[in-house]
């Protein structure tokens, strides 16, 4: 299944998520109207009266369920996705930890999250919590956490723990996240009846009714707890044979995956969470957390089999036999195998030509599944080619501002209007070290701006609000200046303001509005154009036409170059398609740049940044072996 299919699917569970909701309220306030007629003796009342106390009853059942889940929604979503592991006792991994073993955590996330093309999320340890386990949480990829449980850390060795955040960046790229969100708020809410019962309970007087109705939302609340389990069951369980699925593309390998699988059969910890609190995020997990009636995992055998054919579940019962005497150790097994983080290989020529098909890259988009290469050993690669001293600036909360300024000034250090927009808004210190980081990453590689940027985003979306609100204007302006920023200038700006402002204000900063189709024909129009005035000026009017061909074929929009400051206005159009008009877009997206059926490493990363702005994860396509590159 391809990305564009899966976001359609997505959409599909949110719809199948509000019915399922529906449904168990209508029968909870069923139910609870029943218990209230004959609890209360309403048979011996007029049919007047009856009506109007079951109204009432009805009315107020749907309103408290509805606020609940609401507000409960709405304290996740404004919470990110940290919120919701410091709820679980999560402690955050600083990304210039030294620790050995959260250092190999922090390193596999970075890669994962270049090898996805997706922002770095926040990353957390359960300390307290023994079983193998881990989540993503967040409304959107730019407020994502990741968290693992300290079994995790301490039981699973490097593979094993890529196998497994492979798998949570998959719910992260697929757009499980926001689902999984919502459906906390929804259950919040129903099962919200037994605290609103509990308050009334504890109400006095004489001939009060309401410590009655109180134990009978009491009753019902907990009976909420059933369609809670029924509805997390029906949402979750296929999303997690997909997540695997995309782990194997991550990784392209399952030893990994199946090794972490094994070793929750194989303990005797699993993948259970001692925390009061792991029933909220039971769809979330990685492996079931506790068991009960409804499970929101797969058989864990089934979901081993479903990776390697050839296992024997009798295997378990051995691995469990071994590991009584010994428990197994992550970062021993890493000694022993072999398994260090991946090294710096040589980056392919700037300039060198590489040969694109467009339905090749349309097929890469959201997922990692690279034949000659596996993604996350290119994207570990690319990691490790950073300059370390700039790899400790974009980890450093005091020095990631000047550095992220810096690479958007990079093609020109002395542009003065940039100088003086940033000197505006922090000073001239901070503008004065943006232009000495400009002047220093002139010389960065293409492939590695892209991923420096996402490095430095975690970093740079803890600072103090204020601060956050000042870049986001400072961003902005830059990115809307002609003639200071060039086009990979002017989409990097773009991406980081999105990223920023979606982390602050958890939705994307132009909305979900759904553009009629002559705005949506203008703006691919507009946008087309000015990808091929900076590919091949001289050929720029032949890749616009056939790059227009694969999104609006037979429509007459004649080709103009347009600055890339007019590209502010098509982002909300473009963002807001659906998955298969986004994969026809990407497609045109690649025709265009690479019309003469080659695209340049710089091309490609600029490709990848507006895959990236609209919501289309585009892993790196520029492998960092000389023999890989077309001569």
């Amino acid at each position: 299944m391809n990305f564009f299919q899966r976001q359609q699917d997505v959409r599909k569970s949110s719809r199948r998520l509000v019915v399922l909701f529906v449904v168990a309220v209508i029968t909870l306030v069923v139910v609870v109207d029943l218990i209230a007629f004959f609890l209360l003796g309403l048979s011996e009342q007029s049919a007047a009266t009856i009506m109007n106390m079951m109204i009432g009853l009805s009315l107020f059942l749907v309103v408290a369920i509805g606020l609940t889940s609401f507000f409960r929604t709405l304290v996740l979503k404004n919470g990110g996705g940290g919120r919701v592991a410091q709820s679980l006792g999560g402690m955050l991994v600083e990304e210039n930890t030294t620790d050995p073993r959260l250092r190999r955590l922090r390193n596999v996330v970075e890669e994962m999250a270049i090898a996805s093309g997706t922002p770095v999320p926040e990353v957390y340890v359960l300390p307290n919590e023994q079983g193998i386990n881990a989540f993503a949480a967040g409304f959107t990829p730019a407020d994502a956490a990741v968290a693992v449980t300290h079994g995790a850390l301490e039981r699973l060795n490097r593979d094993e723990l890529q196998g497994v955040i492979a798998h949570e960046f998959s719910h992260v790229v697929n757009g499980d996240m926001r689902l999984n969100i919502r459906l906390m708020g929804v259950l919040f809410g129903i099962l919200g009846l037994a605290v609103v019962g509990r308050i009334l309970l504890h109400i006095r007087g004489e001939k009060n009714p309401l410590p009655l109705i109180g134990l009978v939302l009491m009753i019902v609340g907990y009976i909420g707890v059933f369609f809670g389990r029924l509805i997390k069951a029906a949402v979750s369980r296929q999303r997690e044979y997909l997540a695997d699925a995309s782990a194997v593309q991550y990784t392209r390998q399952t030893e990994g995956l199946v090794g972490a699988l094994k070793k929750i059969g194989g303990l005797p910890e699993g993948a259970k969470l001692r925390n009061k609190r792991s029933e909220d995020v039971s769809h979330m997990l990685f492996g079931e957390g506790f068991a009960n009636w409804f499970a929101t995992h797969p058989p864990l055998e089934r979901r081993i089999r479903t990776l390697d054919p050839t296992f024997d579940p009798a295997q378990l019962a051995q691995l469990t036999t071994a590991w009584q005497a010994q428990a197994p150790n992550g970062m021993h097994e890493d000694e022993v195998l072999g398994l260090t983080p991946p090294t710096e290989r040589p980056l392919p020529p700037r300039n060198a030509p590489m040969p694109v098909r467009p339905e090749d890259v349309v097929a890469s988009v959201g997922t990692a599944a690279v034949p000659r290469s596996a993604e996350h050993q290119r994207a570990g690669s690319i990691l490790a080619a950073i300059p370390a001293p700039v790899l400790d600036r974009a980890r450093h909360p005091d020095a990631v501002l000047p550095l992220v300024l810096g690479l958007l000034m990079a093609r020109d250090p002395q542009a003065r209007t940039a100088h003086q927009i940033i000197a505006s808004r922090f000073g001239a210190a901070v503008a004065n070290a943006a232009g000495q980081e400009a002047q220093a990453l002139a010389s960065l590689h293409p492939v590695l701006r892209l991923p420096l940027a996402e490095l430095a985003f975690p970093v740079l979306r803890r600072r103090p609000r204020q601060e956050q609100d000042a870049v986001l204007a400072c961003i902005h302006a830059l990115a809307q200046t002609d003639g200071v920023l060039d086009l990979h200038e002017y989409c990097l700006s773009r991406l980081l303001h999105r990223e920023l402002y979606e982390s602050v204000h958890r939705t994307s900063p132009w909305g979900r509005r759904r553009a009629g189709r002559q705005a949506i024909n203008q703006a691919a129009a507009t946008l087309f154009a000015v990808l091929a005035e900076t590919g091949r000026p001289g050929q720029a009017e032949d890749a616009y036409r056939a790059g227009l061909a694969q999104v609006v074929p037979g429509q007459p929009l004649p080709f103009a170059p347009v600055p890339p400051v007019l590209l502010e206005n098509v982002w909300p159009a473009l963002d807001g398609l659906d998955g298969p008009e986004k994969q026809y877009l990407v497609a045109g997206m690649v025709t265009v740049i690479g019309h003469d059926g080659v695209m340049t490493v710089s091309e490609i990363e600029l490709l990848r940044t507006v895959c990236a702005l609209i919501h289309c994860p585009l892993p790196p396509l520029a492998d960092a072996r000389p023999e890989q590159v077309a001569s």
